[in-house]
């Protein structure tokens, strides 16, 4: 009896066959154009991988690879061709971030939002965006507190993977994989610091600290004598108590 292949809902989240992740993944993050702009629900390109292996996303949520990334996704998971999910935006040109250099008051708050590094600049100083690392990722966007970056076409007509090509998407990737390290390795060595601090900071606090005095060996235990008395004393307490009753 041969079985009928598992089809998953055109919604792409329905159950299914699960994909081999081990062995899909590492296709499906190269097949995705490495935006890393979240659009498609993630927060980034491999997880949404991951999810299309674990078959718990469907191939049809990445906008900048448009219809061309659904059909490279199809293809590696033998899925069928879906359109592409409108909840997830629209196939658009590549952009570039453009900074208003006029209009930056230098709070460095995109800084941190691009996830490939491409913005530089220091606290009250202009920033300026490295054009060709630019993804166009539009993260930035939000996080200008006074909407001087904008975003400009760079790819004309061409829209979704026709904008990009496979050593741009693969340089986009190595990008935010050395931001991540970047981000990790500065959390590990700031918390490095404030260890180091707080166990410099130790030896004044025990310092500052009122002694309780140590009492003794003579202080913590009664002599012999004086325990012989305490005895003496509490049976002739007893024996007073006696001839009351």
């Amino acid at each position: 009896m041969v079985s009928k292949p598992a089809v998953r809902h055109p919604d792409a989240a329905a159950a299914g066959s699960t994909h081999a992740a081990s062995g899909l993944l590492e296709p499906l993050d190269r097949a995705l154009p490495q935006t890393q702009c979240t659009r498609c629900g993630y927060p980034d390109c491999r997880s949404y991988a991951q999810a299309i292996a674990d078959a718990s996303a469907g191939i049809n949520r990445c906008p900048p690879g448009g219809v061309e990334g659904i059909a490279r996704l199809a293809a590696i998971t033998g899925e069928s061709i879906l359109p592409l999910d409108a909840s997830r935006g629209v196939e658009g040109p590549r952009h570039l971030a453009v900074i208003d250099e006029a209009s930056c008051i230098g709070c460095t708050l995109c800084l941190p939002a691009c996830p490939v590094d491409c913005i530089v600049g220091g606290p009250k100083a202009m920033h300026t965006v490295i054009d060709a690392l630019c993804t166009g990722c539009e993260l930035c966007l939000p996080a200008c507190p006074v909407d001087c970056i904008t975003l400009v076409n760079v790819s004309g007509d061409l829209t979704g993977w026709r904008a990009w090509s496979q050593p741009l998407a693969d340089e986009a990737r190595q990008r935010y994989e050395f931001h991540r390290f970047r981000l990790e390795r500065e959390h590990t060595e700031r918390n490095e610091r404030l260890e180091a601090r707080a166990l410099s900071l130790r030896p004044l606090e025990v310092a500052h600290q009122p002694t309780t005095p140590v009492a003794t060996a003579s202080e913590a235990e009664p002599a012999p004598d004086d325990r012989k008395r305490a005895v003496i004393e509490a049976a002739m307490a007893r024996a007073r108590a006696a001839r009351r009753t």
